[in-house]
């Protein structure tokens, strides 16, 4: 009888122990996520400020980056739009989609644009969105124009005595293919996309060039590119510099002080927690695309 009481007193003791563990972790817990939480509200950036996006790479969908645009342009305290474009271009779609985000932002404030490194393709269509468009002397741009890429290797597996033999409802269904020769209506067809897609690019830099007329963008949309100094002599861009004479032109035309603090478009990426310490640790985080399917406004991609 006595054993079992003491075994009793002991459990309840094991009980208590581990009890007053949790409690001392669950208040440890909340005491570390206050500290977070006033550490950010502290740290959270107040005021007027202008945002920036860069855009980087090869330009694709992202309803994300879209949604922070939207964001941007009803910020009361989001003074301005700053664009760094360093990209060969990308999907149409993609550059199409993007242009019509920062077209939201340039309805509600000023959108001045820094194009750097290469600014070609679909990253010149989304320049058009802006209301100052700057290059540097050496900026890689325009390259106006669409492109289907395709390629056929059916000679290739025949000399390996390797055929292919598709059914499907139409002759035309899914060609262009590289396993079959492309048939003249395809390509015809083909090519009647292009041209009509092609005249929705050269109305959005019509539309983005209010000084130049539809017959000299015409003529500058063959696919060319230029270099800084060639845009801004074609009227492809409006000045040569980069974030310093964008925001001198910020203050000139709309008053916006060039002290005002600069303060990048946050985008949330949907990425699971390991994604997110392997790019920390300068890591791949995704494999990247070998190919990009569809109608491409791109110049010299990088896959």
């Amino acid at each position: 009888m006595a054993d079992d009481v003491a075994e009793g007193l002991i459990e309840r003791q094991r009980l208590r122990r581990r009890l007053m563990f949790w409690r001392v972790a669950f208040v440890a817990v909340l005491a570390v996520a206050g500290i977070v939480g006033f550490a950010q509200i502290e740290q959270a950036p107040s005021g007027d400020y202008v945002a920036v996006l860069d855009i980087g790479g090869v330009i694709e969908t992202d309803r994300t980056r879209d949604d922070a645009l939207d964001q941007i342009a009803t910020d009361n305290q989001a003074k301005a739009l700053l664009l760094r474009i360093n990209s060969p271009g990308g999907t149409f779609v993609g550059g199409e989609a993007l242009y019509v985000a920062l077209q939201r932002v340039a309805a509600e404030k000023p959108v001045v644009v820094v194009m750097d490194d290469v600014a070609a393709s679909a990253g010149y269509m989304i320049a058009m969105a802006g209301d100052h468009v700057i290059a540097h002397r050496g900026t890689i741009t325009g390259s106006i124009g669409v492109i289907f890429p395709t390629v056929e290797v059916v000679d290739f597996f025949d000399t390996l005595g390797i055929t292919f033999d598709n059914i499907k409802s139409d002759p035309l269904k899914a060609n262009p293919s590289p396993f079959e020769d492309t048939l003249p209506e395809a390509r015809a067809w083909t090519q009647v996309m292009i041209d009509e897609l092609q005249n929705v690019f050269v109305d959005i830099v019509d539309e983005g060039r209010p000084d130049m007329d539809r017959a000299a963008v015409e003529v500058l949309a063959d696919g060319r590119i230029y270099s800084g100094v060639q845009a801004l002599e074609n009227g492809l861009v409006d000045g040569l510099g980069g974030d310093r004479e964008a925001r001198a032109w910020l203050f000139a035309e709309h008053g916006i002080d060039e002290g005002l603090p600069v303060r990048s478009v946050e985008i949330e990426e949907d990425l699971p927690w390991y994604a997110t310490v392997l790019r920390e640790t300068g890591k791949s985080v995704l494999p990247e695309p070998l190919t990009l399917d569809g109608l491409l406004a791109l110049w010299h991609p990088d896959l």
